[in-house]
């Protein structure tokens, strides 16, 4: 096994929603497992995720609908009064949101710049990161050669994260107009492909988790995905992560009239009369019956066809 310092890598938690709209308090403050809860009370890793609060949210409806409603902060979204009173009264039919998980350092910059989701000035293209590559500071020159300097000027922040988002947005052929379903996927495997090859030319075998999501608010993508998974510092066992020792996890579910249903949060219908996808790193819910699990090294893909959530899996190498 690899030996080097042990490290506590970040684990975020995040969701993407896509289909009719719904309020957002609905997702992020009212269920059992609600992404503002998951924040101080995960159920599904044992880890804070105290750094941040970031949110992109398209309304259809709303003036410059492919414009989507941003917010983000630095603060704890628990205690966030204006994210919770603007939940209360906000609609969307697409929403990627966030909250930051980092490990203890003061070394670590909790700013603004750092707060996912990511999205360059122009690009429609909206990304966040549950994860953390190893040896990241090795790493960032290789992964900067293949950024153009017209998107890597963008980047505000000290993170791999807003690395990996430059990195898609640099396989698109306009990073500044929505992408074909095919041309999106294509580009978040071949950012992966790229950290994968420089990883292994630079030596780098550690355990390194990079659960994407991604939408430009017509279409999402989500990826359940970990760099040399089990391999992991021998050094000091006790400060061995959970993250190196099982796969992050990634949830989806499809159906129709997001709300609560018999004291339960969820989507009716099932799969046959969906309207709607929600995938989320673990479930908002108590009731996990109607959630699927996103395989591991796979990416998901949905857009909304004929009123329909079209869904494809592809499998990553």
């Amino acid at each position: 096994m690899a030996r080097r310092c042990a490290r506590m890598p970040p684990m975020c938690r995040a969701l993407l929603y896509l289909g009719e709209p719904v309020v957002l308090d609905s997702f992020l403050y009212q269920p059992d497992s609600a992404l503002v809860r998951q924040s101080y009370m995960p159920k599904m890793l044992h880890m804070l995720n105290l750094a941040g609060f970031g949110m992109r949210a398209w309304d259809r409806r709303s003036r410059e609908p492919a414009k989507p409603w941003a917010y983000g902060s630095t603060g704890l979204p628990v205690f966030d009064r204006n994210l919770k009173s603007l939940a209360e009264k906000v609609e969307a039919g697409a929403v990627l949101a966030h909250v930051r998980g980092v490990a203890y350092s003061t070394a670590v910059d909790i700013s603004l710049a750092n707060v996912h989701p990511f999205q360059f000035p122009g690009c429609p293209v909206v990304m966040a990161h549950n994860g953390d590559l190893a040896r990241f500071a090795d790493l960032r020159p290789a992964l900067a050669a293949h950024v153009p300097a017209s998107l890597a000027r963008h980047v505000r922040g000290t993170t791999d994260s807003e690395w990996i988002y430059a990195l898609i947005l640099s396989g698109l052929r306009d990073p500044f107009a929505v992408p074909s379903g095919g041309e999106l996927v294509e580009a978040v495997a071949r950012a992966l492909a790229i950290i994968r090859r420089e990883r292994a030319g630079l030596g780098i075998d550690i355990s390194s988790a990079a659960n994407l999501f991604v939408t430009d608010g017509t279409q999402i993508v989500a990826t359940r995905y970990c760099f040399d998974f089990g391999r992991y510092a021998t050094d000091d066992p006790a400060k061995l992560h959970e993250a190196n020792l099982r796969f992050v996890s990634l949830w989806y579910t499809l159906g129709r009239d997001y709300g609560l249903h018999e004291g339960e949060w969820k989507m009716v219908g099932g799969a046959e009369a969906a309207d709607s996808i929600l995938v989320a790193s673990e479930p908002l819910t108590r009731d996990v019956a109607a959630w699927v699990e996103v395989p591991e090294y796979a990416m998901l893909h949905a857009c909304i066809r004929d009123g329909r959530p079209a869904v494809t899996l592809h499998y990553l190498d």
